[in-house]
């Protein structure tokens, strides 16, 4: 994400004088409610695992997922950029690839 984007999503916040009604918690519920209804696409869709017909919806509600993260991150006071960096360094080593690559299972299970 560029910060061009991440500011854009902060001025649509500052535009509303919305920032006030941010916390953690309620940013964090937002995030878990924005993320299951982008499961709600395909809730009783049985083996049907693909996004045909449900593109639209799915880039709707990512994008829902993703602007609560960015508000959560300000909130927080942090960059974006170099928590996934962190995240990424850890699952690296929780997932070598020498014991990952094609492999489902839980770091743990390896």
């Amino acid at each position: 994400m560029t910060e061009e984007t991440i500011h854009q999503i902060l001025k649509f916040r500052d535009d509303r004088d919305w920032k006030q009604f941010h916390n953690p918690k309620d940013l964090a519920i937002s995030i878990s409610l924005e993320a299951a209804e982008l499961l709600e696409i395909f809730q009783w869709s049985g083996e049907d695992v693909s996004d045909k017909g449900k593109t639209e919806k799915i880039k709707e509600e990512l994008a829902d997922v993703l602007n609560y993260c960015v508000l959560m991150a300000d909130v927080c006071g942090f960059d974006i950029d170099e928590i996934v960096q962190e995240k990424i360094k850890i699952n690296s080593e929780k997932y070598p690839v020498e014991k990952a690559k094609g492999n489902s299972n839980k770091y743990d299970k390896l």
